[in-house]
């Protein structure tokens, strides 16, 4: 049995080997700013931070109590980075 194992793993090994290869990027995402390009994922970031503070804004004058703010903040924004990086750029 396991040399049956063995050679598929043999005959699998050079599929393996140059799978990272033909996997690429066609392009680096960045975004031109002012003639400055800047990676798509800070440029997300930094919206991200915008949305998140105008959303604590929001729930502020809903009056609505948010349990943990130290860890529902920061987590909105990774969660807005991720989506409008996911939604522009992928």
């Amino acid at each position: 049995m396991t040399a049956l194992r063995d050679s598929r793993f043999v005959r699998l090994l050079p599929l393996l080997l140059v799978a990272p290869l033909l996997s690429s990027c066609s392009r680096a995402p960045s975004v031109d700013v002012l003639g400055s390009f800047f990676p798509a994922w800070l440029v997300c970031f930094i919206a991200a931070i915008v949305l998140t503070a105008l959303m604590r804004l929001l729930v502020m004058r809903l009056r609505f109590k948010v349990a943990l703010p130290i860890l529902a903040y920061p987590g909105l924004a990774a969660f807005l980075t991720f989506a409008l990086w996911l939604v522009f750029f992928y």
